[in-house]
């Protein structure tokens, strides 16, 4: 059941070739890490070479986050119609053709409801 142990006799040169073996295992593996670090550091260069940052990232996506969440997202002026329908029209075109039909009309823009916007092409 139990191993005895034995005792191996081996010689100094012996000894001397087992501990080289050692210390060359362990200087390749160094060799090996040291030369991972370096093709990172190498690849985290060109990336952000190129200009992509990983703190760019970070930050835009809080940005969108914060926009996109609903407790940001501004409230109804008072007397606010609702919501218009763009179609085909960006929002700064919408919003300029609806201050000029408020200030034609001589009407306060909160007091006129637009439906939809839609640009016709001729």
């Amino acid at each position: 059941m139990f191993i005895s142990a034995q005792t191996v006799k081996i010689t100094e040169l012996q000894s001397l070739e087992l501990a080289g073996v050692g210390i060359a295992i362990t200087i390749a593996v160094l060799a090996f890490l040291m030369g991972f670090i370096y093709l990172l550091a190498f690849i985290i260069r060109k990336i952000e070479a190129s200009g992509f940052s990983l703190a760019s990232l970070i930050k835009k996506k809080k940005v969108v986050e914060e926009v996109s969440s609903p407790e940001t997202l501004p409230e109804k002026a008072s007397g606010s119609a609702g919501e218009v329908a763009l179609n085909d029209v960006p929002p700064a075109t919408a919003a300029m053709l609806m201050a000029i039909v408020a200030d034609e009309m001589q009407t306060p823009i909160n007091e006129l409801k637009f439906i939809s916007i839609k640009e016709i092409k001729e």
